[in-house]
């Protein structure tokens, strides 16, 4: 266990600086709290399965859309950027919102086969007010698909050199 702390620290931080730099150029916001898991779960596990590469796409998208309908239901216009007031109604649509994009999202990722728990995390960031236009939910769909493509280049890479320098072996 011990080998992998530098290697997958250091590869967690090389996927999330490929969308940090996408977000400082754009001004979008391509980095978010719930891909700092994701990118880490992708670097400690670095699996080549394409399709445990879909489900982090496909839970953040559920997630993501999940968060935005729950928020236009029951919480627009307003933001957990402050700590609501007690027993405010503005407190409590944001609950209502994070409890009801939560349920969706549980529900979508184990109907679709697709689960990730940071989606959990990105319905939340949603439903709460925090990136919650549809241009915003966009953006966190594409700094996934750009996260795990990015990913599944650097596998693939590595794999070729790695295959590469063992056929070499074999053959010299």
């Amino acid at each position: 266990m011990r080998r992998h702390r530098v290697g997958t620290s250091l590869y967690a931080g090389v996927l999330f600086v490929v969308l940090g730099v996408l977000a400082w150029v754009t001004g979008q916001p391509f980095i978010f709290p719930s891909l700092g898991p994701s990118a880490f779960m992708l670097a400690f596990q670095r699996d080549r399965d394409r399709t445990g590469l879909v489900r982090v796409v496909v839970s953040h998208l559920i997630g993501g859309l999940a968060g935005l309908v729950a928020y236009v239901l029951l919480a627009t216009g307003v933001s957990l950027v402050a700590d609501p007031a007690s027993f405010s109604m503005a407190g409590l649509r944001l609950v209502a919102s994070a409890t009801l994009s939560l349920v969706v999202t549980s529900w979508g990722m184990i109907a679709t086969d697709t689960v990730h728990a940071p989606a959990c995390a990105t319905t939340l960031i949603v439903s709460l007010g925090l990136l919650s236009t549809p241009l915003q939910v966009a953006v966190i769909v594409v700094g996934v698909g750009v996260l795990v493509a990015f990913h599944a280049l650097v596998l693939s890479a590595y794999h070729r050199a790695t295959d590469s320098a063992r056929l070499g072996l074999v053959d010299g």
